[in-house]
């Protein structure tokens, strides 16, 4: 399996171990409380059966030895198999949700419904939806390709790496840039948005460092202030 990677969330541990005995541990240290990922165990799963290394620990199949790991560790069987779906969901489409930066903390438990939603959405819609919404949402949303807007959206709304005007999606922010940039493109989102509901225009103007950037504010507002009294 190619390398699973997420530098900010997602510990590998295991995961990448050539011994499957070690994944095994892994996975049920993560069962009992010892790891708290649910997507590292979802992974270490999809592993074990991709890799059909389920035999090189005694078991005739997959089947077998989920059934050995409920009982081992006391944990109801669906659970397993959900988690099982989760880590072949995910590399199923790891590129895509690389991108985003998609972690423990956006939901994994939305994923084995990714598949369905993707058959019924645009694929861009589907993915800012996974990182966005709950999962009561996104499984409504998997099951009708849509995504409602409410009659009280505000024009301008910013959930996130995600902007909303008059509740679509208008912008979305990769989680991969670092914080300077995402702070300044969100910033500029913002003002665009008062533009456009003010029905307003936007001037870009390059300056070299933020003392530029004081006194042409400064000198901008009388220009601006001069202009309006001569209308």
């Amino acid at each position: 399996m190619s390398k699973v990677t997420n530098q900010k969330t997602i510990s590998l541990d295991y995961i990448e171990s050539d011994d499957p005995a070690e994944i095994d541990r892994g996975i049920r240290d993560s069962i009992m409380g010892v790891r708290l990922s649910i997507l590292t165990m979802a992974l270490g799963l999809a592993r074990i059966k991709s890799e059909n290394l389920f035999r090189k620990l005694n078991y005739k199949s997959m089947r077998a030895y989920m059934t050995s790991l409920g009982e081992d560790t006391k944990m109801d069987h669906s659970s397993i198999y959900n988690w099982l779906s989760i880590g072949e969901a995910y590399i199923k489409h790891r590129n895509e949700l690389e991108m985003i930066g998609f972690s423990d903390k956006d939901g994994p438990t939305k994923l084995p419904y990714l598949e369905r939603a993707l058959t019924a959405g645009k694929k861009e819609e589907v993915f800012s939806n996974l990182i966005n919404m709950s999962k009561r949402d996104f499984i409504d949303f998997a099951k009708s390709g849509s995504t409602p807007i409410p009659d009280d959206a505000p024009f301008l709304e910013i959930r996130g790496q995600t902007a909303y005007i008059n509740g679509r999606r208008a912008v979305i922010v990769t989680k991969n840039l670092n914080r300077r940039y995402t702070k300044l493109l969100m910033a500029t989102v913002r003002v665009v948005g008062r533009a456009m509901k003010r029905g307003g225009v936007i001037v870009a103007v390059h300056l070299r460092n933020r003392n530029e950037a004081k006194r042409f504010k400064i000198k901008a507002r009388r220009i601006r202030a001069n202009m309006r009294k001569k209308r």
